[in-house]
Parts: structure tokens; sequence; C-alpha cells
């Protein structure tokens, strides 16, 4: 995530937001945020919703995600805001969007919904 420049903008108890600046080598042959900039936005953002809201001894897996692009992905920042839907014991089902920022206006460009889980450390019986 540091090679991508993205900063945590947001962490709550089942929530999180992350971002990144607009940077050329992260852009497609049209000039676009690369689809592989977001998909890797909005993995990490659920992510992090979803670790917020497992056991402090456990570590976080995503175990299968999809994706929706929506609108071609312009700006100067992207971020995503992901929400857990749906906690578990096990499986924690988190929805992130995408949005890009130009000139003050925000587009919806991709949503994903991301399955994440909870692994529990060596000698924790959860």
């Amino acid at each position: 995530m540091k090679k991508l420049g993205v900063e945590l903008r947001a962490l709550g108890h089942g929530s999180c937001e992350l971002s990144v600046p607009f940077d050329e080598t992260l852009t497609q042959q049209h000039g676009f945020f690369h689809a592989g900039v977001a998909a890797t936005l909005a993995d990490n953002a659920a992510g992090y919703a979803g670790y917020s809201v497992m056991p402090a001894a456990s570590t976080v897996l995503t175990s299968e995600f999809k994706i929706n692009l929506l609108a071609p992905a312009r700006g100067e920042v992207m971020h995503a805001r992901a929400e857990v839907i749906k906690p578990g014991r096990t499986l924690v089902i988190v929805r992130s969007e995408v949005y890009c920022s130009a000139d003050g206006i925000e587009t919806h460009v991709a949503t994903a919904l991301v399955t994440t889980m909870c692994l529990a450390e060596k000698g924790d019986p959860s």
C-alpha cells in the first residue's frame, strides 16, 4: 500500500476509508486510474473494515471478492469506503464503494462485495 501511496482516512468499528492521490504511474492507456488500483483499494478497505469486527488475537484474509466497474476512474483522488454488512464468527461480508473526486465532484466508479475470513492466531482456540 505504501508503494501506491494509499492513505488511511478513517477507521471505525465495521468501517474504513482509504484514498490514493492520482499518479500517472497508476493509470491505464487512456489516463484513468487502472482498475487494478480500484480493486486493490476496495479489497484493502474491506479487509480493514472486516478486521475491525474480529477478535483482537486474529488475523484477516480475503477469501473472495467481486467488483463492478461503473465509470471511468478519473480524478485527483480515488477513495474507497468499506462497511461490514454481515459480521460472522469466521466470515465477514463487506461492501466497498469506490469514488473518484475531481474539482469537488465525486463520481462513483466501482462497487465491490468482499468476503473476509477471520483466522485465529496460533494457540488461540477461537
